[in-house]
């Protein structure tokens, strides 16, 4: 599967990840939309978690990455826009089985809870990482229906 472009987003707390992550993105050959914020200076997550599910929701990308201190809170507020399938991941095991089982198209990363050399394994993994459908698809189109 070939991605054609990621949206990218974070708070004051996950600026230095997103910059990070931006570099990797470049370096695979990887369009992304930067939805912000653009500085360290205090900001509000569930604003840029919003812009960020919107580009997806409307067909702008396909896939996106959220990074807040934690993850937890962009998660949490990406999820509420119908479509959106955020999974907050911590681990490269999470991040297959998110893509391969949840069909995610959102991951939400901490950047004040997971060191950077995890984080862009998270990012790498996550992907290129297929969702396999099956019996799974059954369970994510019960998820959207809801």
């Amino acid at each position: 599967m070939i991605i054609k472009k990621i949206v990218i987003g974070s708070d004051h707390g996950g600026f230095n990840y997103k910059a990070k992550i931006i570099e990797y993105l470049k370096h695979n050959n990887y369009d992304y939309i930067d939805v912000g914020t653009y500085s360290e200076a205090s900001c509000d997550y569930p604003v840029i978690a919003r812009k960020a599910a919107a580009k997806i929701v409307n067909g702008e990308a396909e896939k996106g990455i959220l990074i807040c201190g934690t993850g937890i809170g962009m998660s949490i507020a990406a999820n509420k826009v119908k479509g959106i399938r955020a999974a907050h991941c911590t681990d490269t095991f999470s991040a297959k089985a998110s893509r391969a089982h949840n069909n995610s198209n959102i991951l939400c990363l901490g950047e004040r809870i997971t060191g950077e050399c995890i984080a862009l394994d998270i990012v790498n993994v996550w992907l290129k990482s297929e969702f396999e459908g099956g019996r799974h698809l059954r369970r994510v189109d019960q998820i959207e229906e809801s």
